[in-house]
């Protein structure tokens, strides 16, 4: 493990790889980074979309390659880091050229390809998974069909017969070529676990329980905090099989009569302002911490708070048209609750229900004493704003 970078003698450089723009990055990570006193090199296949968001270094690279990465690395480096699902493969091979703290890229490319990860789970939990083309006709019905790396909960259905997956493959190949599989559908109370681990430790930072739409459809509809459940190290040791175990990471499983089974690593930090939620909550500069590990330094102390109660709740879009009124960022206190609104849709912007996670206008995310306290001031917010759809 690389030292932990001295800033002493001027700016060190931070190569922050990004595809799209998104809130962890305009208002978490780079805010981090200049509290840090890094000088950030955003690496970007999309560059006119982070002009207004970043008045620092935009270099146009290739960024699911490797090598560019590296090519685009033209001074000398404190880390290369990337918070997105679809590149840390990439930004692990880049950072490991330059002798940098990173992340395995073997466990990044097992974790984004649900096909690798269960064939690399199968000998301590195996789950049946197949190529979605080519399904046996003894397939234990039902099954979750999903893009092989796919995120959001895009194109993911449950299918409960051959003919139901055939028609439901069909729809998804006129619009996205990327192979499909399903997997045998895993019963169970929905979960999240969020670690962070610096290569000397792995940190559970705590635990959402997931509440999803009904079936066939898996939009998350709200996530609230509570205590790990008994069987979290059963996920620890999954993780330790694929390899997971350095920077921030956002695991989803299932506990089901004393079985954890994980559903997907997503091998970084919680999204759908979900992160923010959590920084809020344990009352660590969280963004910070993560770009710490990726300098070589070492995980500060925390403890992770029992006493509160927290809940993140998308607004979703219930039908198709263009938003036409809602509210922006907010931050207000309801008694004892503190609630924080960030939109994920301007007004004026065309909306296409989905039934997924893209059909969310923004989250609304309170942090209070209990459940009741944070439920009922978290129903006075929403019914004080309007979300309106023409």
């Amino acid at each position: 493990m690389a030292a932990s970078v001295n800033l002493a003698a001027g700016k060190a450089t931070l190569y922050l790889v990004a595809g799209k723009p998104t809130d962890a990055v305009t208002h978490g990570f780079l805010p981090a980074a200049a509290r840090r006193g890094l000088d950030v090199t955003l690496l970007t296949d999309r560059p006119a979309d982070h002009a207004d968001r970043h008045d620092g270094r935009i270099v146009e690279c290739d960024v699911s390659d490797y090598r560019e990465i590296i090519a685009a690395v033209d001074r000398d480096p404190a880390a290369v880091f990337s918070n997105s699902d679809f590149l840390q493969a990439p930004t692990a091979l880049a950072a490991a050229y330059f002798g940098l703290p990173a992340k395995d890229w073997r466990a990044a490319t097992r974790t984004k390809d649900k096909a690798l990860m269960r064939r690399h789970l199968a000998p301590i939990d195996p789950v049946f998974s197949a190529d979605a083309r080519h399904v046996p006709a003894d397939a234990p019905y039902p099954l979750v069909l999903k893009p092989r790396s796919g995120v959001a909960s895009e194109d993911v259905f449950l299918v409960q017969n051959a003919l139901e997956l055939d028609t439901r493959v069909d729809e998804i190949a006129a619009h996205r070529s990327e192979p499909l599989v399903v997997e045998e559908f895993l019963p169970g109370r929905l979960h999240t676990l969020e670690t962070l681990g610096d290569g000397r430790e792995l940190r559970v930072l705590g635990s959402f329980r997931t509440t999803l739409s009904p079936p066939p459809f898996f939009v998350e509809e709200r996530l609230e905090w509570t205590v790990p459940p008994p069987e979290t190290p059963q996920v620890l040791e999954q993780l330790d099989a694929l390899g997971v175990g350095f920077g921030a990471c956002h695991t989803e499983f299932v506990v089901h009569e004393g079985r954890a089974r994980i559903i997907e690593v997503n091998y970084r930090l919680i999204g759908d302002h979900c992160d923010f939620l959590l920084a809020d909550l344990l009352g660590v500069p969280l963004f910070e911490e993560i770009l710490t590990v990726h300098l070589g330094g070492r995980l500060a102390d925390w403890h992770t708070p029992r006493e509160r109660h927290a809940i993140a709740e998308p607004v979703i879009a219930d039908r198709s048209g263009t938003l036409a009124s809602a509210p922006g960022p907010l931050r207000v206190d309801d008694g004892p609750v503190r609630l924080a609104y960030r939109p994920q849709r301007a007004v004026g912007e065309p909306v296409a229900v989905t039934r997924t996670n893209r059909d969310y206008l923004g989250t609304v995310r309170a942090i209070g004493p209990g459940p009741d306290e944070v439920n009922a001031a978290l129903a006075r917010f929403r019914a004080a704003h309007d979300w309106t759809i023409t």
